[in-house]
């Protein structure tokens, strides 16, 4: 009993801690950061923001955005003013849409992220697995590094201090 009564109580503190970081956040960037319930109407409705992570290789810059029972129609990638949008919708399965408990986040999600310069954002690749959504952005060759020969001889032009 003891140890319920342990785990319960870091539980709630976890989940003050969270709410206040998501309240931070929330007034930082103007708009939902996570998984929130809110009432229209007397209907509650989610606000769904995914998870998304990024890196790089030599060619590409890497996204993935984890959008799980998201379905390809209802997922919309666009590039604007240098930031890559990625929005759309999850829709609770039939049967849960009108269930009265969940803590799955279910409506319309919304991210954002500003690319760097030098890609070349003619030539993005979009492609959604398994909840997964995979972008790909390839670097720009003008903007990949160059080798430069070093060369080696007498030096006729001498600095002298």
């Amino acid at each position: 009993m003891l140890n319920t009564m342990f785990v319960s109580d870091v539980q709630q503190t976890l989940d003050q801690f969270r709410r206040s970081a998501d309240q931070m956040f929330d007034n930082f960037y103007g708009h939902q950061a996570t998984p929130a319930p809110t009432n229209r109407g007397g209907e509650r409705t989610w606000s769904f923001s995914p998870a998304l992570e990024h890196g790089w290789t030599e060619n590409h810059l890497n996204l993935r955005a984890i959008l799980p029972g998201v379905s390809e129609s209802d997922v919309r990638v666009t590039i604007q003013n240098s930031q890559l949008i990625v929005e759309g919708e999850r829709k609770a399965p039939a049967g849960l849409d009108n269930s009265p408990y969940t803590q799955m986040p279910y409506g319309k999600f919304w991210t954002a992220v500003t690319l760097p310069s030098g890609l070349d954002l003619e030539k993005v690749n979009c492609r959604l697995h398994s909840g997964v959504l995979d972008i790909q952005i390839p670097v720009a060759e003008t903007s990949k590094p160059k080798q430069i020969q070093i060369q080696t001889g007498e030096n006729h032009n001498a600095i002298s201090a």
